[in-house]
């Protein structure tokens, strides 16, 4: 595996990805962009990204950007050499690991803005996090220039912002339809992987598992036909006393637009949830499928 932190020998090395074996056609290339500190649920996005394309590079660079004031950028764990020699035994071809000053050079001025998908929620709750997610992913995409792109479902909305981004912005490497959200790894207790779950005390531990199975009975209450205002109220008042502190947002929404919904649709919908644990802060959603659709598994 290359480890490679400047755009230049970036561009070099996918190329020659590309032209692959003497006599071969040209060889497909998946980004799986992340913040490193990977778990289990990164390493399931290497591993179907492996099973559609020849070559897959995982970036890793904390974006400062998407980070707020009073969040947790300089807290976030950094673990690079542990991470390559992770990425390493899956059989990753190429390790991009930028600087900052790569990534943002001196007099950056640009920025990108999706509207709509990205104004509730976490947009909400965390003014300009997605103009970060969109301006560096955006950068990402134009550094590897990639076949494919791999994203967790379990920031439902940052992957909605990235493909009306890629759609918006006529993206061909890749197409916003290569844009591939894979089913969110959970641990065995049902607790969404994230590389924030280390901040939880061991109690805190055992209450977050409220997060996931209150959103699966909630959402099981809304495919049966139950009114979705009292639902999503039932949801709240269960983590509030499973020892929640606080809720940003319960929502029913279109898993395409993001619309809130406040009644159960005719098409696919999402519950989205985050709330706050002690001094962390979780997200999470689940599908909910529409009138006329067969119920999520």
């Amino acid at each position: 595996m290359q480890i490679i932190k400047h755009i230049i020998p970036l561009r070099d090395s996918v190329e020659a990805l590309r032209n692959g074996a003497a006599g071969r056609s040209a060889e497909t290339v998946a980004l799986i962009p992340t913040m490193g500190a990977l778990h289990e649920g990164h390493l399931t996005l290497v591993r179907e990204a492996r099973k559609r394309v020849d070559h897959v590079v995982v970036s890793i660079f904390v974006n400062p950007t998407q980070f707020g004031p009073n969040e947790d950028l300089d807290a976030y764990p950094r673990q690079l050499e542990q991470d390559s020699a992770t990425l390493e035994r899956e059989g990753v071809a190429i390790l991009w690991a930028p600087d900052v000053t790569e990534v943002y050079p001196e007099g950056f001025a640009t920025n990108i803005s999706v509207s709509g998908v990205s104004e509730n929620y976490c947009g909400a709750a965390r003014p300009g996090h997605f103009d970060g997610v969109a301006t560096v992913v955006c950068k990402l995409f134009n550094q590897v220039r990639p076949d494919y792109a791999f994203f967790g479902e379990k920031d439902w909305q940052q992957l909605a912002v990235i493909r009306r981004m890629a759609r918006d912005l006529d993206l061909t490497l890749p197409h916003a339809d290569h844009i591939h959200g894979v089913p969110t790894v959970r641990e065995e207790d049902g607790l969404a992987l994230s590389s924030r779950n280390r901040y939880l005390s061991p109690e805190n531990r055992q209450r977050a598992i409220a997060l996931p199975r209150a959103i699966r009975r909630t959402a099981d209450r809304i495919e049966r036909g139950e009114d979705v205002s009292a639902s999503l109220s039932e949801l709240k008042r269960a983590l509030l006393e499973a020892g929640f502190s606080s809720i940003d947002y319960a929502s029913l929404a279109d898993a395409t637009t993001l619309e809130p919904l406040d009644t159960r649709p005719d098409r696919p919908a999402r519950l989205l949830v985050a709330a706050r644990i002690g001094t962390t802060r979780l997200i999470d959603n689940m599908p909910v499928a529409g009138s006329h659709d067969k119920p999520a598994p």
